[in-house]
């Protein structure tokens, strides 16, 4: 599901086990990244399907890209994966007005 930054930000705060997955490439991820973010980079697909496997199919797991393409492509095998709560942050990091750590 997408989700605009303010949906996709009380979401995480209104859920439980909720994770936070950035699917860049590790040096788009320390150009800066959200707060509590796990980095599975999604071009490097046998590390994706391999990090994706330690969240719970029950978790409520959040993930962004840059702009939110990769994101959802990520979300879309996640979801054929069986995980149920997964949700795309429409327009990724670009769009994104919160803070960054670096």
């Amino acid at each position: 599901m997408n989700l605009n930054e303010k949906k996709w930000c009380e979401s995480i705060q209104n859920s439980e086990n909720s994770k936070i997955l950035d699917v860049r490439t590790p040096e788009e991820f320390d150009s800066g990244f959200i707060k509590e973010s796990i980095n599975l980079n999604i071009y490097d697909s046998h590390l994706f399907l391999e990090g994706v496997k330690n969240f719970s199919k029950s978790d409520f797991i959040y993930v962004y890209c840059r702009s939110g393409s990769r994101s959802f492509q990520a979300c879309e095998l996640m979801k054929q994966m069986g995980y149920l709560n997964v949700y795309n942050l429409e327009g990724g990091i670009l769009d994104w007005s919160g803070e960054l750590i670096k």
